[in-house]
């Protein structure tokens, strides 16, 4: 934990290496010091059918799951590094984004805890 899924237009990992591109978001994940680095996750699906506004414009969004405990500064700080981080990589894509979602400790299940 945390998982980071990257969500983007095939575009993207066309201009760039999927690679780059999730190391990028793990590197500033890793910056916060909110996780340990061998917990960060990071996966990337690139869409080659979408519709951002009725065009067909690139997009980024991130959605990234943490376990519930940190604080909206916390999470605001993270929200921000991982966007400067994917403009400064990709300054001319008009839509980068990034959701946080809390994972429920008390409802949080994996292979390992079973």
């Amino acid at each position: 934990m945390p998982y980071f899924i990257i969500d983007c237009s095939k575009q993207i990992v066309e201009k760039k290496l999927p690679e780059n591109i999730m190391q990028k978001v793990y590197d500033a994940a890793e910056w916060t010091k909110l996780f340990q680095p061998e917990k960060i996750k990071v996966r990337i699906n690139p869409f080659q059918y979408y519709n951002t506004r009725n065009t067909n414009n690139n997009f980024i969004h991130v959605f990234a799951n943490i376990m519930e405990g940190r604080n909206s500064v916390q999470k605001a700080n993270l929200s921000k590094q991982i966007i400067a981080e994917l403009k400064a990589m990709f300054p001319k894509v008009p839509s980068i984004s990034i959701n946080i979602g809390d994972f429920d400790k008390a409802t949080y299940c994996n292979r390992e805890m079973y």
